[in-house]
């Protein structure tokens, strides 16, 4: 290993030092620097909370800033030093986690422009995935992929179901509308579907209620409906995360190939049995 490094330009070497600090975690000053990076975006995370409340914002505001840029220093620093010891700087750049180490940094410029903006620093809390990586906690990480795979491929079954609702709710609350007669809260039909959203989904604010008794007998229908209607949804999601994961447990042991057919018996990339 020692003749391998002697043939590495000295400008590379501090590359590769960054890039096992910042990319690893399975060495002491990599895990040193996940964590330290851990405790900023909580901290981070706690200043913008405490930052909303005006108590605290009214006592220590000149201290939230100066933390504030220290740590988006720090942030910058590290975006910048993954671009640049990074080898496919194009793959970083635009993956999951290298959008969002970006939109943990733009937040904090923009707000020098519009000062609301800082709020978004909030978005800081989603680098707290990498705790996954870093305490090899990966098999979680696999199981969210399984859930997002499912939700793509029944993504079309949920629009279907989505369109069927907007129309379903559009129905009701023309009808809930004729029936209250212009009462308050059902002056117009989009106020009435306002209600049959509200209603349907079970949610309920109580701030608009039918009077009459066939508005009454119609707002029941529907949260007997929405009871119904909302466990669609979650049927679709499960039973394709359960075809998934058993074709999951058929991946091909030859060539991975994970693209595998509920009746496949031989892998359609290498021909590898599969059962």
């Amino acid at each position: 290993m020692e003749k391998e490094h002697n043939y590495i330009p000295e400008e590379a070497k501090w590359k590769r030092l960054v890039f096992n600090i910042i990319f690893k975690s399975d060495t002491k000053l990599g895990l040193l620097f996940d964590l330290i990076l851990l405790v900023l975006i909580l901290l981070s995370t706690f200043i913008v909370m405490m930052e909303s409340v005006s108590i605290f914002d009214a006592k220590l505001h000149s201290l939230f800033v100066f933390l504030e840029i220290i740590i988006t220093i720090f942030f910058t620093i590290e975006y910048a030093l993954r671009i640049i010891t990074i080898r496919n700087k194009k793959s970083y750049i635009f993956s999951f986690f290298g959008i969002i180490d970006f939109l943990a940094i733009l937040p904090f410029y923009l707000s020098l422009f519009i000062p609301v903006t800082k709020y978004f620093l909030i978005l800081r809390m989603l680098r707290m995935l990498r705790v996954f990586r870093i305490f090899n906690l990966m098999d979680f990480m696999n199981d969210g992929y399984l859930i997002v795979r499912a939700l793509k491929h029944s993504s079309r079954k949920i629009y279907i179901f989505l369109l069927f609702l907007v129309i379903f709710c559009v129905i009701v609350g023309s009808l809930m509308f004729m029936v209250e007669g212009h009462r308050e809260g059902f002056e117009s039909i989009p106020q009435s579907i306002y209600w049959a959203v509200v209603t349907i989904t079970t949610v309920g604010y109580g701030d608009v209620s039918p009077v009459t008794p066939l508005g009454k007998f119609l707002s029941i229908l529907l949260m007997l409906s929405g009871y119904s209607i909302i466990a669609v949804p979650t049927g679709i999601v499960t039973a394709e995360m359960r075809n998934k994961r058993q074709n999951l447990e058929k991946i091909c042991g030859r060539c991975g190939n994970d693209d595998v057919d509920d009746d496949a018996r031989y892998c359609k990339i290498c021909g590898e049995k599969l059962i």
